[in-house]
This record gives C-alpha cells, structure tokens and sequence, in this order.
C-alpha cells in the first residue's frame, strides 16, 4: 500500500493543541515515604483552602458587598447606586475567587498525580466522534463546590423555615 497517507481529521489536529503536557516525576524522599506524607499533607493544605474560597465566595463576598453598600447610603430607600456596585462587584468577585479556586484545584491534581490531562468539552466534539469515552473523574473543586453550595441551600432552609418569621402583619 504505497501512496495512501493518513488524512488527519478535526478532532485529532484539535488534541495535538489542547494534549497537556506530561506531568513530571515527583520527587522521592527517604525510601519515598517522606515525599508521599508530604505530598499528602500539600494535598490536604489545598482542599482546606478550596473549602475556605467556597466559604468567601458563597458568604464572604456577598456579606461583604452588601455591607459595603450601606455604609454608602444614608437612606432606607437608597437609588440604584449601591445595587449596582453589589451588582458589579459580586461578578468580579466571583470572577476572581472563581480563577483562584481553578489554579489550586490544578494545584491539587499535580501534587496527587490525578486528572493531568486535559479533555475537551463535549461541546466541542464532533457528532461523529466515538462515544465510548470513559467518564471523566469529578475533581475535589468540584465535590467541595457541590457541597459547599448544598450547605448553604440547606442552611438557608434551615433559617427560612424555622428563625426567620413572617414578615406579614398580624
């Protein structure tokens, strides 16, 4: 079969651009048991500071903003001024707490050596493409974000249902 070349198709000219490199070796201690201990204790140190950016992003910032908001005004019935700067400064913010908890969850995947490579979105893929693609594992950002936010829900239930009262007159 002399003459036939490969024709390269979308998807694998779009993997040559988004493969992500090789993750490299981690370094071994004494006998690798110091490393991994530490490598563990790293690992742990960036989920507690993910779990503590979903607590600023879903009740610092906005306590924050809307604090900010009524040191500004002097009015119970204030102009849309302050609900604007809430408004703004929840979305860069959240933008921000946001790029943050990406870059330690990447943290936390090259230190445990778990989901280095880099996939493209579904989205993105061709209709024709395989469809046997094993499911991508969840990342820690994720399973904290889905708890943190699942907690607020419920604590805010909580609050509704049970301490808050009616605001209707009697």
């Amino acid at each position: 079969m002399t003459g036939t070349r490969h024709v390269e198709t979308t998807d694998e000219r779009a993997d040559r651009f988004t493969r992500a490199p090789a993750a490299p070796p981690a370094p071994t201690g004494a006998g690798g048991r110091a490393s991994a201990a530490g490598r563990r204790l790293v690992a742990w140190t960036l989920v507690v500071l993910m779990a503590a950016g979903s607590i600023a992003m879903w009740l610092v910032a906005p306590v924050a903003w809307l604090y900010l908001a009524s040191q500004m005004t002097s009015s119970t019935a204030p102009s849309a001024g302050p609900y604007l700067l809430v408004l703004a400064g929840l979305v860069v913010t959240f933008a921000i707490i946001g790029k943050a908890l990406g870059a330690l969850n990447r943290a936390h995947q090259r230190v445990t050596g778990a989901g280095v490579e880099r996939r493209r979105a579904t989205w993105l893929k061709s209709m024709r493409g395989e469809r046997d693609e094993p499911a991508r594992p969840n990342g820690v950002l994720e399973v904290v974000m889905l708890t943190s936010v699942s907690l607020a829900l419920l604590v805010m239930a909580v609050w509704f249902f049970g301490f808050a009262g009616s605001s209707l007159p009697t």
